[in-house]
């Protein structure tokens, strides 16, 4: 039998990083949970977050990068100093931000937190595959008409 507290340890801090990312979730915004139904969802680069906790508390920026190892992230307009005044990125656990506003680029992600099946949603065509529909639809057409 394993104790609770080994047990406990080596789901946080041995866990793979596929494990690490799935655990990368912060709490949505009131107005988000509302529209999505959801209270959490995984951070990405491109969502806009504050901080809740800690030194910089109450600050609104975008997430530049994403550290599994750390399970935190790095905020645009979030530094310090060092002492000879080079300045470095300051990363914030993920479980002290509130998602403000999400990057919606990833299709997958936005079924997912809209509660649909990600599988079955409508290839996005190209609008180079648009236009090639398009003018053979223009052809078709022509010769209907020349009939």
């Amino acid at each position: 039998m394993v104790k609770p507290t080994k047990m406990r340890n080596r789901m946080l801090f041995q866990a793979t990083l596929q494990t690490r990312s799935k655990q990368m979730g912060a709490n949505l915004s009131k107005d988000l949970q509302k529209k999505y139904g959801k209270k959490s969802a995984r951070v990405i680069e491109g969502d806009s977050v504050t901080i809740l906790r800690g030194e910089f508390k109450g600050v609104d920026g975008k997430v530049s990068k994403i550290s599994t190892q750390k399970s935190s992230v790095a905020i645009d307009g979030v530094k310090k100093e060092k002492t000879k005044g080079d300045k470095f990125d300051v990363y914030i656990h993920s479980s002290n931000l509130v998602i403000t506003s999400l990057n919606g680029d990833d299709k997958w992600r936005m079924a997912k937190l809209q509660g649909k099946d990600p599988r079955k949603q409508p290839k996005e065509t190209t609008s180079k595959e648009n236009n090639k529909e398009a003018k053979v639809e223009k052809e078709d057409q022509k010769k209907e008409v020349e009939k």
